[in-house]
């Protein structure tokens, strides 16, 4: 069953959440609400919930920068469910770079949470999968996880060029404008076509075969995290954090020392043989 948290300042929403909704139905339980950002972190650290659903505008913290305080505080990932009084398009896309699993606009209706519980059920339960390929891996010293990009087998020619691009200048600040000029084509139309080929749009594969690279480097443990963060591409290290939780479902310390020992491991066994 997946916990709950609540945290919603107005308290005829929270508790209609909490008590006319069918949680047990839904494979869930509600183990607690909080009336602000700042309750809500602290019911994060002693609840430890799989999903909590958060509105935006609140008093003395609002929604947005309490998800991003839970990520650099390092406490456990969760898979969010963002509610919103109005449309937004700033907020959507700040709630999307942050990983959120989804965005409902008030009033709720019943069917749209249940979908969306349904998303965010199964982004935990990508995550915990992938937390059981890291713990086996750094327990039997292998050092290769299915990466996060696949290039295609086939390319045409204009996704074969942007494919170049990325490959040969990832490290640098790029981005999809920079080939229309070049090909002659709009960028509608190119991220259309990069997408249909690869299933990612051009901003999404770029973000991660950057942190693929990031990655691999963090695997050695031989340079700093934020020295590899402006050489993959990513001037924001603050924002490297962000998308690298959002792709790996931890942060690259965690990910670096998971991968330091499993590397150490299968080098003590080496030379013991």
């Amino acid at each position: 069953m997946y916990k709950v948290l609540l945290v919603e300042d107005e308290e005829m929403i929270r508790r209609g959440l909490r008590y006319t909704f069918d949680w047990l139905a839904a494979d869930c339980i509600v183990v607690g609400e909080a009336e602000n950002g700042e309750e809500g972190l602290a019911s994060m650290g002693a609840l430890r919930p799989d999903i909590i659903i958060v509105d935006v505008n609140m008093p003395l913290m609002d929604g947005i920068t309490m998800i991003e305080q839970s990520q650099l505080q390092g406490l456990q990932p969760c898979s969010y469910i963002i509610l919103s009084g109005y449309d937004e398009f700033r907020i959507a896309k700040q709630a999307i770079g942050l990983g959120v699993s989804e965005y409902l606009l008030k009033p709720l209706e019943q069917e749209q949470l249940s979908s969306a519980l349904e998303r965010a059920k199964q982004q935990v339960n990508m995550r915990v999968q992938y937390e059981a390929l890291m713990h086996h891996a750094a327990a039997s010293g292998e050092e290769r996880l299915k990466p996060l990009v696949q290039f295609p087998d086939k390319a045409s020619r204009y996704v074969g060029k942007m494919l170049q691009y990325i490959q040969s200048s990832y490290a640098e600040k790029i981005s999809i404008q920079d080939l229309v000029e070049q090909l002659q084509v709009s960028a509608t139309y190119l991220n259309r076509v990069f997408k249909s080929e690869t299933t990612y749009t051009f901003h999404d594969f770029l973000n991660r075969f950057r942190i693929q690279q990031a990655m691999d480097r963090l695997k050695s443990g031989e340079d700093k995290i934020y020295t590899i963060a402006e050489e993959v591409g990513f001037s924001d290290y603050k924002y490297f954090i962000t998308i690298f939780k959002k792709y790996a479902q931890c942060t690259p310390g965690q990910y670096q020392e998971q991968f330091g020992r499993s590397v150490n491991s299968a080098s003590q066994l080496t030379g013991s043989v």
